[in-house]
C-alpha cells in the first residue's frame, strides 16, 4: 500500500540549509591560514569538507527524507549493532588516533568517526525500543529501566575509552529525554540522573592527571591556571569573542585564528565567528539554531506516532545539546569540550550526520 504524505516543514528545511551554507562560509574563512600553511592550499579544509562531509551528508539528507521513517524502526537494531562493532573496531589496527584520541575507523578510501554515527543509531534504537507498547519499560525496573542502563553503560564505556567524554554526555542526556517522554516513572529519571552524576564524578577526580580533571579544575579555578597553558585556550576565545564587538572585524579579517586561537576550524569556531561577525552575526546564528530546534520540536508535539514522537525528539535533542555545549564552552560557561558546532565546524562525519539526522527529522514532518 502507498503510503501518502503532506508538505514537509520547509522552515526546518530552509533553517539547515542556511546553516550548511553559513558552515562552509565560515569554515572557508577560519580554514585559510591554516591551510595555506600545513598543505599550500588555501580552500584544503573547505573541500575536504564539500567531498567528505556535505555530499555524504546530502545523500543521506535525501535518503532520510524520502525512506519512510516507521522503516527505521525494523532496522533499529541492526545499525545500533553495527554501530557497535565499528566503535569496538576503532581499538583494533583499522582504528588510528590523532591528539590522543581514538575515535576514527580506517576503511583505506575513507575514515569516519563511529561515535558521531551513535547520535543517530542510538537514539533510533531507543525510539523503536521504547514505542513498543507490549512491554511496561516506562515503569517496570526488570523490564525498562535495567535494560535501559545497561545499554547505555554499554554504549557510554566504548566511547570514554577513545576518550570522548562530551559525545557520551549529549548522547545519554538524549536518551534519557526520550525515556521520560516516553513516559518513565520521574523516579527511574531522578534515580539515573542522580547515577550519571555519580560516575561523571567519579571519571573526573579519580585522576589529577586526566584531561578531564584539569579542564574541570581550570574552570572553577581559572586564577590559578597558566594563561600559556592550561588556561590559554579559554582565554584566546574570550579575547576573540570580545575583539569583534558590535559589528565584528569583518569576514576573513580575524586576527587570532592562526597563530593565537587553537583549534579554530573546529572546537573554536563560534569564537571565529563572534570575531568577524561580532555580536550581531553571532546572535544570528543563535536565532537560526533555535528556529530549527523549535520546528524539530514542533514536529515531535505533532507527531501522533510514538516512534515519531521520539525519534524527533530525540534527534532533535542531541542538536540542541551539542549547540549548546560548544557556544558555552567557548564562551566560557561550562568547561572547554572538543565537540564540533552542528552544520558549521569542520568534520565530515559530523556534517553528514547532521545533515542525515536532519533528513529523518523532514520526513517525520511529511507523515505525521
Amino acid at each position: 500500500m502507498k503510503i501518502r504524505g503532506h508538505s514537509p516543514d520547509y522552515i526546518f528545511i530552509l533553517c539547515v540549509i542556511l546553516l550548511t551554507v553559513f558552515g562552509l562560509v565560515m569554515l572557508s574563512s577560519a580554514s585559510s591560514d591554516l591551510g595555506k600553511q600545513k598543505f599550500n592550499d588555501t580552500f584544503y579544509y573547505l573541500k575536504h569538507q564539500l567531498i567528505y562531509g556535505l555530499s555524504f551528508g546530502i545523500i543521506g539528507f535525501l535518503i532520510t527524507s524520502y525512506f519512510y521513517y516507521r522503516k527505521f524502526e525494523r532496522i533499529a537494531l541492526l545499525l545500533l549493532i553495527l554501530n557497535i562493532v565499528a566503535l569496538i573496531l576503532v581499538f583494533t589496527p583499522l582504528g588510528f588516533s590523532h591528539s590522543n584520541a581514538a575515535r576514527w575507523l580506517d576503511l583505506g578510501f575513507f575514515s569516519f568517526q563511529p561515535a558521531e554515527f551513535l547520535k543517530f543509531t542510538f537514539i533510533i534504537y531507543l525510539a523503536a525500543w521504547l514505542s513498543n507498547k507490549k512491554n511496561n519499560r516506562q515503569t517496570s525496573f526488570l523490564g525498562g529501566l535495567l535494560p535501559f542502563l545497561i545499554i547505555c553503560g554499554a554504549v557510554a564505556f566504548l566511547v570514554f575509552k577513545q576518550p570522548a567524554t562530551t559525545t557520551v554526555l549529549i548522547v545519554l542526556a538524549s536518551a534519557l529525554l526520550i525515556y521520560f517522554i516516553s513516559g518513565a516513572r520521574l523516579s527511574f529519571i531522578v534515580g539515573t540522573i542522580l547515577l550519571g552524576v555519580l560516575v561523571l564524578t567519579a571519571l573526573i577526580f579519580t585522576s589529577t592527571d586526566s584531561y578531564r580533571y584539569k579542564r574541570v579544575m581550570n574552570f572553577f579555578n581559572p586564577e590559578n591556571a597558566d594563561v600559556q597553558v592550561e588556561g590559554f585556550h579559554r582565554n584566546q576565545a574570550l579575547m576573540a569573542i570580545g575583539s569583534g564587538g558590535f559589528w565584528g572585524v569583518g569576514l576573513g579579517q580575524s586576527t587570532t585564528k592562526f597563530k593565537h586561537l587553537p583549534e579554530p576550524i573546529g572546537d573554536s569556531i563560534f569564537a571565529v565567528i563572534a570575531e568577524e561577525l561580532g555580536f550581531v552575526g553571532a546572535v544570528a546564528l543563535i536565532v537560526a539554531f533555535a528556529t530549527l530546534l523549535v520546528r524539530g520540536f514542533f514536529i515531535a508535539k505533532n507527531s501522533q506516532d510514538q516512534f515519531a514522537k521520539l525519534t524527533a525528539v530525540g534527534l532533535t535533542s542531541v542538536i540542541a545539546i551539542q549547540i549548546f555545549v560548544h557556544i558555552a564552552a567557548i564562551s566560557g560557561l561550562t568547561p572547554l569540550t572538543g565537540v564540533p558546532l552542528p552544520f558549521i565546524s569542520y568534520g565530515g562525519t559530523a556534517l553528514a550526520i547532521f545533515l542525515t539526522m536532519s533528513g529523518v527529522i523532514v520526513n517525520i514532518s511529511k507523515y505525521t
